[in-house]
């Protein structure tokens, strides 16, 4: 037979694969046949074609299954006299296979020494997944419109031994516990192959038909290479799509590498990690930085590698083998410094960056490494919308927090000039700043960031703290792990819910609350970035946090000079503000410079009516302030206003 006769219904649709073009024409072949005995069977039932039906039509199920014993003699016959279904019979029991090279679908068949009505079955699940043509098809021998994916009772019909195909109905069968078709429970049950599982099976590379291992799995602790360890190329696992590329990597000869965090527990209220596919013999390379995590794992490693993470000098190098036409920026080596990833991400963010078609900017290098940082939902990324000019703080709150920035740009040349960083482990800075609401917390975190051009993650507390004990602390490490990839800020914001003083121990839940303190001390000292810790009630922070912090701010209440700058930086360019008296409202209104920018933001409000002049007036700011101040719930007086109380709302006289 000539090796481009057709595999398929679709005209062209080719495989290299020997033996499944094979399995793929004997599935075609017969779907073929059958269609053919169809059309004579509603004949036979009294389904003429005279109004110019299509034939077959669809049937009762129920009946068409009693017909089935009633025309069996009537089938035979029709395959052994009408020319076109003789025509097909002779080519099903040909068994022609032209030579080629071995793919995969040859390697599972002969890996899984499956039986020819099980390499069918194979091809049945396969040819729908590959040939869009085949569907109607398939649904039309079912009986069932609509229907296109086969099923093993269509198998069964297809098959010239039917108690043959009872072989594939049990769950444990080669074909679903090593991924090739999902599991099916019961005889109508569709037979629906995985479309990566689909693509190699059909277009995947040739390779040699040898002995397949085991199950191994190896333990990559920290970022050992274990290419070597695992004597097969490496792939790097999508969590989302794990059970299929498992298959995948195993049809390909394969190691996969998968991080130990992708996995879930067994769903049954225990801590313990089931790797999916437990028949399937593939080399797994497990990461993790956590050692005792692996105890988690339901298949022990039977190897253990580990390593340090990259250093300095070995990040520079892989940049420099990932931009080599930047390799002269200066930017390379802070970038190497500041974003501690392994040389597999950089070369990923590298090959992006070569997109651009020449030496990318510093400005570009950095937002690239940027965007490779995610901490998932425990952390919101913030950008950026304030200063260091900005700033309206106290000169000696001001020098502290330039001495802040000053040392995160040394803290590198530090580390890796002076040699601290074997003794201090590289860590890096923590402050704490404190002071009431308003007062500039939030403001200089944004400007320090800025000033650093480093990312500025704000910490959602209702996500981190979990009422369940241990929670809060796995959900800290997850944190704590991502941000170390990279130069980071965290602002914890109201941080003294949990940086909170350490309770005296009741019961268990104390216990463990007391335990996650000393745990999130552990991590803060070994944090490589810059955390800032904000509260409204620096008394209420544990002791021994404030011990190992680098910095602590306090952010007073602006006086009448800081409170005059604020109310004149917060109205912007394209306002008329002339007609404001700011000398009056620094005096009399001592209040924080983020109350002062909500009472300019409600008088806009307010004055933005439809054609109004872009102007500011004492008329629209009096109402505002007094807004803000019932707001507070704090109390103030008609004399306090002075000129200007006659502006106030009715409600003033109620709080004089």
């Amino acid at each position: 037979m000539k090796p481009d006769l057709p595999i398929a219904l679709t005209p062209a649709l080719a495989v290299a694969d020997p033996m499944a073009r094979l399995w793929l024409r004997q599935a075609m072949l017969r779907l073929r046949r059958e269609v053919a005995w169809l059309w004579r069977e509603r004949q036979l039932q009294g389904y003429p074609n005279e109004r110019g039906e299509p034939l077959p039509v669809m049937l009762d199920a129920g009946l068409a299954s009693l017909d089935l014993q009633r025309y069996v003699d009537d089938k035979a016959a029709f395959f052994a006299q009408d020319p076109t279904a003789l025509h097909l019979s002779e080519q099903i029991h040909a068994q022609p296979m032209v030579d080629g090279p071995t793919g995969a679908f040859s390697f599972a068949v002969h890996s899984l020494a499956l039986q020819p009505v099980e390499a069918f079955v194979l091809a049945l699940a396969l040819l729908p997944a590959i040939d869009a043509a085949a569907g109607p098809v398939i649904a039309t021998v079912m009986n069932e419109s609509g229907r296109g994916e086969p099923s093993l009772a269509l198998a069964q019909r297809l098959w010239d031994e039917p108690a043959a195909v009872l072989a594939c109905l049990d769950a444990s069968h080669a074909l679903f516990s090593h991924g090739l078709i999902a599991p099916v429970d019961g005889w109508a049950a569709p037979l629906r192959m995985p479309p990566r599982v689909a693509r190699e099976l059909a277009l995947g590379t040739p390779r040699d038909i040898c002995a397949v291992p085991h199950r191994r799995v190896i333990a990559q602790l920290g970022h050992a290479d274990c290419s070597e360890a695992a004597g097969q190329p490496l792939c790097l696992a999508q969590p989302e799509a794990l059970p299929a590329q498992m298959t995948q990597a195993w049809l390909r000869g394969e190691a996969l590498v998968l991080p130990l965090a992708a996995l879930e527990a067994d769903g049954h209220g225990h801590e313990t990690l089931r790797l999916p596919l437990p028949a399937l013999p593939l080399t797994l390379v497990i990461g993790t930085d956590d050692r005792a995590a692996l105890q988690r794992l339901a298949e022990p490693p039977v190897l253990t590698l580990e390593s340090p993470p990259a250093s300095v000098a070995e990040r520079l190098d892989a940049w420099h083998r990932a931009l080599p036409a930047a390799a002269g920026d200066p930017a390379l080596a802070e970038l190497a410094r500041r974003w501690r990833c392994e040389p597999l991400q950089i070369a990923k963010v590298g090959a992006e960056l070569s997109r651009l078609g020449r030496p990318p900017r510093s400005d570009e290098l950095f937002a690239a490494a940027r965007q490779a940082l995610d901490l998932g939902a425990l952390a919101q990324p913030v950008t950026p919308r304030f200063t260091l000019d900005e700033l309206m703080l106290p000169p000696a709150q001001a020098r502290q927090v330039d001495e802040l920035v000053n040392a995160m740009l040394n803290l590198g040349r530090v580390h890796q000039h002076w040699g601290t960083a074997r003794a201090w482990n590289e860590g890096g800075l923590a402050a704490l700043f404190a002071g009431p609401p308003g007062t500039g917390k939030t403001m200089a975190s944004e400007a320090i960031a800025d000033a650093l051009q480093l990312p500025l993650f704000r910490i959602d507390l209702s996500q981190v703290v979990n009422k369940y004990i241990g929670e809060t602390e796995k959900n800290l490490k997850r944190l704590f792990d991502a941000a170390d990839a990279a130069d980071a800020i965290l602002f914890f914001d109201e941080a003294d819910s949990l940086f909170g003083k350490r309770s005296e121990v009741k019961d268990a839940h104390d216990r463990y609350a007391n335990l996650e303190v000393s745990y999130l001390l552990e991590r803060m000292e070994r944090f490589k970035g810059l955390a800032i810790l904000a509260t409204n009630r620096r008394k209420d922070i544990d002791e021994a946090f404030l011990r190992r912090l680098r910095f602590v701010i306090e952010f007073p209440l602006p006086g009448a000079a800081e409170r005059l700058r604020i109310w004149r930086s917060v109205i912007p360019a394209e306002v008329d503000a002339s007609g404001v008296d700011f000398e009056f409202l620094a005096q009399r209104f001592p209040i924080a410079g983020g109350h002062i920018r909500a009472i300019v933001f409600h008088a806009f409000l307010q004055a933005a009516t439809a054609d109004a002049p872009r102007v500011l007036t004492m008329q629209q700011l009096i109402p505002a302030v007094q807004r803000e101040y019932e707001k507070l719930e704090r109390a103030f007086s008609l004399d306090q206003f002075g000129p200007h109380a006659a502006l106030l709302a009715p409600s003033a006289e109620r709080r004089s």
